[in-house]
């Protein structure tokens, strides 16, 4: 009679034991994860100081004070030239002002020139994009048929267009943001596509703006976490999984529009990026081990419109922010641009004889730091710097916020002043210390163009348009936080000058 309930008992011990067995097995698991990554976080010998980690984490929630000093002063009291952060089990060192910048990307080019393989960026582009040298070479070759003059020209075209859509506006209040995003990515469409899109195609539209929060993501805690530990895209909420279903779109969206510029292709009669590119993937087919595909070009593609249009937008964003508040400035800059134009288009000579213009534009880029961390870089081989040794495959991220205001090398540099790019004959003079498209082996390629465009859109929209806010309304200068540093939305008034 009880056999049947010995059985029962038998049967439920079996199942508890086996319930505790995994339970322990887990336990044991998660034990020795934490002890993996404790070993991790421990500096290796000679390496940089800096504060004590959390256990796991490291100092990741610490990374968006880095720019702001703030961090720094609460460490030291005073700003340091090298220290380390643990960001989850990955050992980064922060370069900090320009001395020490400049030992390391100038006089060390060679060292510091890597990219750190980081998962984010593994699973956003599968190790494609333009990081690739040969991607590098061909789009220079790609930009060579528009330096010039012909850039120049195309140009001053978009901005016919930009000024109409500021027209439209008849000096009542809008938000600048989607007009300039629109007029600068169609100069990289023009690269990439070879023709522009108009302001109001929606799918392109909506296309910027995933790029633009996207941008914002790729800086949030969830993205280091997720770089400290690549198992957390299987954990359903968080950010991260937000840039991942971002990128899909896009994928998709770049997928169907190269599809769409390539149809009347000539091959070997290269247009544009796309052309040229698919002329590659064509030459290379045999070779397996060839980095030209089709989602390498979509990546890059992606890259392409991001770096193209995130910082020249933003800093053209922040110099119209900048001209609204500081009405003087504003007047000098239209009383320049009036003498030196006199009612014409600028011309491409007209850049060198508009010193107080450039001063403007070099103020906002440092005032602003639109990219304050530069794009983060990795030892190729050991080094020592400052007496402290370097490990090869070290990240490393340079402050150039930190550089921007050095009081070694700028004097009141809390304070927006064009004149310290002025001598006292009021002629243009550059700085050492000034470094918004980095330094070394590894600086932006687009400099020329985004200091073309700026120039360019900056003065034609001044020489037509007076700049100020709506009245009542008070701008607020703390910036966005991400990859870049972008203004917060603002609302604007072109009111259409007298000339």
């Amino acid at each position: 009679m009880n056999q049947p309930l010995v059985q029962r008992k038998g049967f439920h011990c079996k199942v508890l034991f086996g319930l505790y067995g995994w339970a322990c097995l887990f336990v044991t698991l998660f034990i020795l994860l934490v002890i993996r990554q404790l070993v991790k976080q421990r500096r290796p010998r000679g390496f940089p100081p800096g504060p004590t980690p959390l256990p796991m984490i490291g100092n990741i929630l610490s990374l968006k004070y880095v720019w702001q000093g703030e961090w720094i002063n609460e460490y030291c009291h005073f700003i340091i030239q090298i220290f380390s952060l643990d960001l989850g089990g990955i050992s980064t060192v922060i370069l900090n002002g320009y001395d020490a910048i400049k030992e390391c990307l100038y006089h060390q080019s060679e060292v510091f020139a890597d990219r750190p393989s980081l998962p984010l960026f593994q699973k956003m582009t599968k190790m494609g994009g333009i990081v690739h040298p040969k991607m590098k070479v061909l789009l220079l070759l790609s930009l060579f048929p528009l330096i010039g003059q012909r850039m120049f020209g195309r140009i001053s075209e978009e901005c016919l267009f930009f000024l109409h859509a500021v027209e439209q506006h008849q000096g009542k209040p809008f938000n600048p943001k989607h007009l300039v995003t629109n007029a600068v990515s169609n100069i990289t469409n023009l690269i990439i596509f070879g023709q522009r899109f108009t302001y109001d195609d929606s799918d392109f539209q909506h296309m910027i703006e995933i790029f633009s929060e996207n941008v914002e993501l790729a800086a949030s805690g969830w993205a280091f976490l997720y770089n400290a530990f690549p198992w957390m895209e299987y954990v359903p909420f968080g950010k991260h999984q937000k840039l991942f279903r971002n990128a899909n779109k896009v994928y998709d969206f770049l997928l169907q529009i190269i599809k769409r510029f390539s149809q009347d292709r000539v091959p070997q009669s290269p247009q544009h990026y796309i052309d040229a590119y698919l002329d590659e993937m064509e030459q290379s087919a045999t070779d397996k081990a060839t980095s030209f595909s089709q989602d390498n070009l979509i990546f890059s593609v992606g890259e392409l419109i991001i770096a193209g249009t995130e910082t020249t937008t933003n800093c053209l964003r922040w110099a119209m922010l900048y001209m609204a508040l500081y009405p003087r400035i504003q007047e000098k800059v239209q009383m320049e641009i009036d003498c030196i134009l006199n009612g014409r288009p600028p011309a491409l000579e007209d850049k060198q004889r508009m010193p107080y213009v450039e001063a403007v534009l070099h103020e906002v880029l440092r005032f602003c730091n639109v990219v304050p961390l530069g794009i983060f870089r990795a030892t190729s081989q050991d080094a020592v710097v400052r007496g402290y040794t370097i490990p090869r495959g070290t990240m490393v991220i340079t402050n150039l916020y930190s550089v921007h205001f050095d009081e070694k090398y700028w004097s009141d540099p809390s304070i927006f002043c064009p004149e310290r790019f002025l001598d006292c004959n009021g002629k243009f003079v550059r700085h050492e210390a000034f470094l918004p498209f980095s330094i070394g082996k590894r600086h932006c390629l687009g400099e020329q163009l985004a200091r073309l465009e700026m120039f360019l859109f900056f003065t034609t929209l001044l020489q037509r348009f007076h700049l100020q806010f709506p009245e009542g309304f008070i701008p607020s200068l703390s910036p966005k936080l991400g990859m870049t540093l972008q203004p917060r939305s603002y609302s604007i008034c072109a009111i259409r000058r007298q000339q």
